[in-house]
């Protein structure tokens, strides 16, 4: 079982390292130059890859929210002029910006239609 290890020199936390010249685990210190060598030699490593795509992900009555921007644009659904627009929350670096709009008449969800096909998110 795992527990927490400190440091004998300055009483930080130690860390798990691994030790490539004596091919070890170590709990090390971020500290000082203080190590010790891990009795539990047992090493978890989980690694997680989500790839997610831009998907418009609408609550009930966002149209109606408050806190939202409203913007004069046309629902491809119902014709209505006024929408309210929200930013993609993905935090990835390699995608642009992508605006998503609700109609706040009938809750329709879209992108702008002025983008090219080939680009727009799944909705």
């Amino acid at each position: 079982m795992a527990s927490l290890h400190f440091c004998s020199e300055c009483n930080n936390l130690l860390y798990p390292k691994a030790d490539p010249q004596r091919r070890v685990m170590v709990y090390a210190c971020r500290i000082c130059a203080y190590d010790e060598i891990g009795d539990n030699q047992c090493v978890y490593r989980n690694d997680l890859l989500t790839v997610t795509k831009e998907q418009v992900n609408v609550t009930n009555d966002l149209g109606s929210d408050p806190t939202l921007a409203h913007a004069k644009m046309t629902c491809p659904k119902c014709g209505h002029d006024d929408a309210v627009y929200f930013q993609d929350q993905s935090k990835r670096k390699e995608t642009r910006m992508i605006l998503f709009y609700v109609c706040t008449k009938c809750d329709h969800a879209y992108t702008d239609p002025t983008l090219e096909l080939e680009t727009q998110p799944e909705m």
